[in-house]
C-alpha cells in the first residue's frame, strides 16, 4: 500500500552558472533553482533527480536540447498553463510574455504570464530564459539577467530547435 504523502528529497548539480538544487519525489522532478551558497555535502537521490540531474550535465555539455526527466511543477491552473506554453518554446528559439499570452487564449494577460513566468519553479526545464520582452530584449529573469544571457547565448551556441517536454499529470 503506497502512502499518500510523497517524501521531498533534494540533490545539486553544479552548473557553469552556479548550483542547482533539485527537488522531487521518486517519480518526478518538483523544483529546480538556483541555489546560493555553497554545495551543500549531501544529496537524496532518487530515479527522477538522477535523470534530472543526467539530463542537465547533457545539456550544459551541449549535448542535450530537450528534456524528459517527469516534471510536475506545483502552482495554480493560471500558472501551470504558462509553464506549459512555455516548456513548448524550442531550444534556441525565443517568444515573447505576448505571444505566450495568446498560445493560452488569454492575449491581455501578458503581465500575469510575466508573473507567473518569474515565479516558474523549474529553471532551465520550464524555459522561462527563452521569454524576451515585445523588442527582443532580455528582460525578467528572477534568476539574473547575466543568466538569462547565458543560457541563450548556449543554446545559439549549440543550435538547432527540438522539443519534448513531459510533465507528470
Amino acid at each position: 500500500m503506497r502512502s499518500s504523502v510523497e517524501t521531498v528529497r533534494k540533490a545539486y548539480y553544479v552548473s557553469p552558472i552556479g548550483i542547482l538544487e533539485v527537488e522531487g519525489t521518486e517519480e518526478a522532478v518538483l523544483a529546480v533553482r538556483f541555489a546560493s551558497g555553497r554545495k551543500p555535502r549531501t544529496s537524496e537521490w532518487t530515479p527522477a533527480l538522477e535523470k534530472c540531474l543526467k539530463e542537465l550535465a547533457e545539456y550544459f555539455a551541449g549535448g542535450r536540447k530537450a528534456f524528459t526527466a517527469a516534471l510536475r511543477p506545483q502552482g495554480t491552473d493560471f500558472q501551470r498553463r504558462v509553464w506549459r506554453a512555455v516548456a513548448e518554446v524550442a531550444y534556441g528559439t525565443t517568444t515573447t510574455y505576448g505571444r505566450v499570452a495568446r498560445e493560452i487564449g488569454r492575449p491581455r494577460a501578458v503581465r500575469a504570464v510575466g508573473a507567473a513566468n518569474g515565479s516558474n519553479p523549474a529553471v532551465i526545464l520550464i524555459p522561462c530564459h527563452r521569454v524576451v520582452g515585445k523588442g527582443g530584449d532580455l528582460t525578467g529573469y528572477g534568476s539574473g539577467l547575466w543568466r538569462k544571457e547565458w543560457l541563450l547565448a548556449h543554446e545559439r551556441k549549440f543550435g538547432g530547435p527540438a522539443s519534448g517536454r513531459l510533465f507528470k499529470e
